[in-house]
């Protein structure tokens, strides 16, 4: 799905047509190389990524043709992304209707 969209957002971006496509794959290489982490990881690993350790780390960056280093970035990505979003969950809304 994130392939779909990114084209039609960098398109929007005020950046000349080079930049764009520069972009575009650069984009285009960042979503591969994520996709050949998670499929490199096995199901309990995809489920609870705590359970990573240096030696696993090590082999999801080998099955995915990664650096560890790559591995570690998207597992910080995705607990930065996990707490903005328990953040906001806790946080209410205040255009939202209330429930009874």
């Amino acid at each position: 799905m994130a392939r779909k969209i990114t084209p039609h957002v960098i398109a929007a971006a005020p950046l000349g047509r080079a930049s764009r496509r520069r972009h575009a794959l650069r984009d285009e290489r960042d979503l591969t190389r994520v996709e050949a982490i998670i499929c490199s990881m096995t199901p309990t690993e995809r489920a609870d990524p705590s359970v990573l350790n240096a030696s696993r780390r090590r082999r999801i960056a080998k099955g995915s043709g990664t650096q560890v280093q790559d591995v570690n970035r998207l597992v910080k990505q995705f607990d930065a992304s996990r707490q903005m979003m328990k953040r906001l969950g806790r946080m209410r809304m205040p255009f939202a209707k209330e429930r009874y």
